[in-house]
C-alpha cells in the first residue's frame, strides 16, 4: 500500500515534469510576441522596405509552420526529452543571435530558427506531458502548456515595456532577454525522465517501468503491460498515420485545429487596434483595449486549465462554441448596422476572448495529444499542430484584405458561421476523453 506521503511525492514529480516542459510553451509565447516591441526599430536600423519589413516579421511564422510539420520526426527518432533539449538550444541560439545580429540576413536566419523551436515545441511539449500524466489530471497538466503560451505573451509585452527606454539598442535587449528562460529550460530538462511510452516503443521495458514507478507505483506494472499489449496491436503497417484505421483521429485533429483558427482568434489578437479603430475608437483607447484582450485571455485560460478535468473537454467546447457564436454574431450585427455605442465592440470581443480561452484555447493541445495511438502519436500531434499554424498564417495574412473588401460585418459573420459548424462538430463527432487512459481513448477511436 502506498502511503499518502509517497503519493504526494509522486504527484509532485509529475507536476514538476509538466511545469518544466510547459516552459517550452512560455518560450513559444514569448518568442511569438517579443518582436512587437522591436519591429519598428529593426525597420529603421536596416532601412527595410515595406516588403522586407513584412517578411522579417513573418519569417518566424514560416519557421513555426515548418517546425510543426516536421516536429514529430525527432520526437519519434530521438525521444521526447532529447527533442525538447534541442528545442531549448534553438530558442537560446535564436535569442542571442537575433540580439547580436550585425546585419539583416543573419537576423532573419536566427528568427527563423526561433520559429522552428516554436513549431517543434507545439508538437513535443504537449506530447510529453500527455504521456507522463495520470488520466485524472492529464487535462490540467497538458493545459499548462497553453497557459504558459499566454503567460509568455504577457511577459514579452511587459519586458518590452520595461526595456523600451534602456538606450538606442533597446530592441536588442528585448530580443536577447529570452536567453535567460531558454537557459533555465535547457538546464531543467536534465531533471526530467524520458517519456515511458516512448521508452516502451523502443523496447526499453525496465527503463519505462522505473518512470511509471515514479508516476504511480501502484499502477506501474499494469500500465507497462497495458501499453505493451496496445503497442503489439499497433505494430506493422499501422505505423503510417494515413492507414485506414487512423482516419477518425486524423479527421478529428484536422477539423479541431482548423476550427481553432476559423474562430478568427489570431485575426482579432493581431489586428485588435485596427478593429477597434474601425468602430470609431481613438488610437490610444484602441491600444488600451488591446491590452485588455491579453489580460482576459490570460485569466480565462487559467480558468479553463483548472476546470478541464472536472467538466471534460467536450462540455467546455459546447459552452465555448455557443458563446463564440453569440459574441461573433453580435459583433457582425454591430458592423452591419454601424451601431457601435462607444465600447460595445471591445466589450463583446473581451467576452469572445473569454469563451475562446477557456474552451478552444485550453482544450486544443490536450485533445489532440490524447486521440492518437502511441505508434503515430507524434505524427498525429505534428499534423494537428501544423494544421493549426498553416491556418493561423492564412487567417492573419488574409484578414486585412477581407476586412477592407468585404467589411467588418461580413468578416465576423463568416467567423460566426464557422463556429456554428464547430458546434455541430463537437455535438456530433467529438468524443469525451476525460479521465481515461491514453490507450483506452485510442482504442475507442481507432478502427479495427
Amino acid at each position: 500500500m502506498v502511503s499518502p506521503f509517497h503519493q504526494s511525492i509522486v504527484k509532485n514529480n509529475v507536476f514538476f515534469w509538466s511545469i518544466v516542459v510547459a516552459l517550452g510553451g512560455f518560450l513559444f509565447g514569448f518568442d511569438t510576441a517579443v518582436i512587437s516591441g522591436a519591429e519598428k526599430a529593426i525597420q529603421q536600423v536596416w532601412n527595410l522596405t515595406a516588403w522586407e519589413h513584412g517578411f522579417t516579421i513573418s519569417i518566424a511564422l514560416i519557421g513555426t509552420v515548418i517546425g510543426a510539420i516536421f516536429g514529430g520526426i525527432p520526437s519519434d527518432a530521438l525521444g521526447r526529452r532529447r527533442t525538447l533539449t534541442w528545442i531549448a538550444v534553438l530558442y537560446l541560439v535564436s535569442a542571442v543571435g537575433a540580439a547580436l545580429s550585425p546585419a539583416w540576413v543573419p537576423f532573419m536566419i536566427f528568427r527563423f530558427l526561433g520559429g522552428l523551436g516554436v513549431g517543434a515545441s507545439s508538437v513535443t511539449a504537449p506530447l510529453y506531458i500527455s504521456e507522463v500524466s495520470p488520466p485524472e489530471s492529464r487535462g490540467r497538466m497538458v493545459g499548462m502548456f497553453q497557459f504558459n503560451v499566454v503567460f509568455g505573451i504577457l511577459m514579452a509585452y511587459l519586458s518590452n515595456y520595461l526595456l523600451k527606454d534602456i538606450g538606442p539598442d533597446a530592441w536588442r535587449w528585448m530580443l536577447g532577454v529570452q536567453a535567460v528562460p531558454s537557459i533555465a529550460f535547457f538546464l531543467l530538462l536534465f531533471r526530467i525522465p524520458e517519456s515511458p511510452r516512448w521508452l516502451l516503443r523502443q523496447h526499453r521495458v525496465e527503463d519505462a517501468r522505473a518512470v511509471f514507478e515514479r508516476i504511480d507505483p501502484a499502477t506501474a506494472n499494469e500500465n507497462v503491460q497495458t501499453i505493451l499489449v496496445a503497442n503489439a496491436a499497433e505494430a506493422g503497417p499501422g505505423e503510417s498515420l494515413w492507414a485506414p484505421q487512423y482516419r477518425r483521429p486524423v479527421l478529428l485533429a484536422v477539423l479541431f485545429a482548423m476550427f481553432n483558427q476559423l474562430a478568427g482568434i489570431n485575426a482579432i489578437i493581431y489586428y485588435a487596434p485596427r478593429i477597434f479603430e474601425m468602430t470609431g475608437l481613438g488610437q490610444g483607447t484602441a491600444l488600451l483595449s488591446s491590452a485588455g484582450i491579453g489580460l482576459v485571455n490570460f485569466c480565462f485560460t487559467l480558468l479553463g486549465v483548472n476546470i478541464i478535468d472536472r467538466f471534460g473537454r467536450r462540455k467546455l467546447m459546447l459552452v465555448g462554441s455557443v458563446g463564440l457564436i453569440a459574441t461573433l454574431g453580435l459583433v457582425a450585427r454591430a458592423f452591419y448596422l454601424q451601431e457601435f455605442g462607444g465600447m460595445l465592440v471591445p466589450v463583446l470581443l473581451f467576452v469572445y476572448i473569454g469563451f475562446f480561452a477557456f474552451s478552444q484555447g485550453a482544450v486544443i493541445w490536450v485533445f489532440i495529444s490524447e486521440i492518437f495511438p502511441s505508434a503515430v502519436r507524434a505524427k498525429g500531434q505534428a499534423l494537428g499542430s501544423s494544421t493549426h499554424w498553416v491556418m493561423a498564417a492564412a487567417i492573419a495574412f488574409t484578414f486585412p484584405w477581407f476586412a477592407e473588401h468585404l467589411g467588418g460585418g461580413n468578416t465576423f459573420a463568416f467567423f460566426c458561421a464557422m463556429m456554428v459548424l464547430q458546434l455541430l462538430y463537437v455535438w456530433k463527432m467529438m468524443p469525451e476523453t476525460k479521465g481515461t487512459t491514453l490507450e483506452a481513448a485510442d482504442k475507442a477511436l481507432v478502427l479495427h
